[in-house]
This record gives C-alpha cells, structure tokens and sequence, in this order.
C-alpha cells in the first residue's frame, strides 16, 4: 500500500485539540486539508505524523510546542501609546484585533492588558507555546 512520502500532495481530515482535550480547530465536515508533505505548509509535527500513512490510515500524532507553533516570545507582547489608540475605540482584554507592521503587513494581536498609559498587545500565535494533539486520517495522495 501506497504511503505518504515528502513531496507528495495529500488531503487529509483531521481534528486539532490541546492535550487538556479542548478543540481548537477540525475539517470535519468541510473539504479536507490539502497539502504538499515536506514542504514547510504545516506546522513541523504535523507534516512529519503524516510522512507514512497510508490512505485510509487514522492515527493520534502528538506535537509539542517545539514543534508546533514554537514557544511564547515574550518580544511579541508590545507596548502601544493609549493616546494612538482612535478616539471612541474601547479596548478590552482579550480583544482581538490587527495591527500593521513597519511594512505594513497585517499583524493579529490580542489586547493582553490595559494599563493607564498603554496598552499590552500580545502578538504570539494562539497556540505558541502549547503542546498539541491531532486525529488525522489520510484521505488521499493526490
């Protein structure tokens, strides 16, 4: 049986959660994930569980944070003027929202802290930092 080796295009269904059980992202019940293994598309873990599975193969893969979206960088919390803030925008923790940076690509962040002067911006992934857990199931190798 044929298996999923780099530089093949694959489509595969999965459903990601953290290692305390909570979902945060599945294909299930939409198109499957298609990509190209090998190829730096998917985070590290992933492309690396899929190298080998066969069509139709299920499968846990485990990923930890090294290997996923990398550890938390305390240089990616920013510290932004309350006075450049637009007049009438209300701020709140957890707020999520998109900056621009010097270059003026878009940069999402979450409002971390609000303090009298300033506001913490957090600019890490969502999931830096976090061990993850994905069922997979290899649909496809296109």
């Amino acid at each position: 049986m044929k298996q999923a080796k780099k530089g093949d295009v694959v489509r595969v269904h999965y459903t990601g959660r953290l290692t305390d059980g909570d979902q945060f992202d599945s294909s299930v019940g939409r198109e499957p994930l298609e990509f190209t293994v090998g190829a730096g598309q998917m985070i590290k873990g992933f492309d690396a569980g899929v190298e080998g599975m066969a069509v139709g193969e299920k499968k846990i893969i485990n990923i930890p944070f090294a290997e996923g979206y990398g550890p938390r960088d305390e240089q990616a919390m920013i510290e932004f003027p309350m006075n450049q803030v637009p007049e009438g925008m209300k701020l709140e923790p957890g707020m999520q929202l998109q900056l621009q940076n010097q270059q003026g690509y878009p940069v999402p962040v979450v409002v971390a802290e609000l303090k009298d002067d300033v506001v913490i911006f957090d600019a890490n992934h969502s999931l830096a930092g976090k061990d993850l857990v994905f069922d997979v199931e290899l649909v496809e190798i296109v």
